[in-house]
């Protein structure tokens, strides 16, 4: 039987440096746009030490997306059926915001990714997220008939939540173009006060 050796402390840390210096380089030129000397070069590698770990530009992209999907999803996961609808429903908005505000990278990766038509992950978003999503969809409807929630269609309401929260790190120059503000995130905290407000008001039940 043949056993691979587990990847030591060096290889390891290589590999993590080269998915670093890969979501720099996708963030800001997208898939297309970005090359192996590039991500070698923002890695400290030479392309063929960076090609010993990756086989191909596609496979550390696709590695990112995979990695990036979890995460992207696990706010979603977390949306209880046990605990208030409103409160949920918030709760998710603002981890979805933190998230913009703590991987804005991971966002405008994935940004790119779907604008070019999510060649490497469209099995993912209609597959798993799909899924999740009808899911979540159902719960809500269940809080609807419950007049726990207002009647808002499920669907549309979490896309308007995934496009309120991640603009904020897709859109990140516009936004600090239109406010004034180059450095420093405090808009962030304008737009979790903005965002709990127009929620609460949106889905309370009347």
């Amino acid at each position: 039987m043949n056993m691979q050796k587990p990847a030591t402390r060096i290889q390891r840390k290589n590999r993590e440096t080269i998915r670093e210096a890969a979501l720099d380089v996708f963030s800001q030129h997208g898939f297309r746009g970005a090359t192996l000397d590039q991500i070698a070069q923002a890695a400290g590698l030479s392309k063929p030490n960076l090609l010993y770990y990756f086989p191909s530009k596609e496979a550390i992209h696709v590695e990112l997306l995979s990695h990036l999907m979890t995460d992207w999803l696990e706010p979603l996961r977390a949306v209880d059926a046990g605990g208030d609808p409103v409160d949920e429903l918030v709760d998710y908005v603002l981890r979805k915001l933190d998230m913009a505000r703590e991987m804005p990278r991971e966002s405008r990766l994935f940004a790119n990714e779907i604008v070019q038509g999510a060649p490497r992950i469209l099995d993912m978003i209609t597959g798993e997220l799909r899924e999740l999503v009808d899911e979540k969809a159902a719960l809500i409807r269940d809080w609807q008939a419950e007049d726990r929630l207002a009647k808002v269609d499920p669907y549309h309401l979490i896309f308007s939540i995934w496009a309120t929260t991640q603009h904020y790190a897709d859109f990140d120059i516009q936004v600090r173009g239109v406010l004034g503000s180059s450095e420093g995130d405090g808009h962030f905290d304008d737009a979790r006060a903005f965002l709990t407000h127009m929620y609460r008001a949106t889905l309370q039940p009347r």
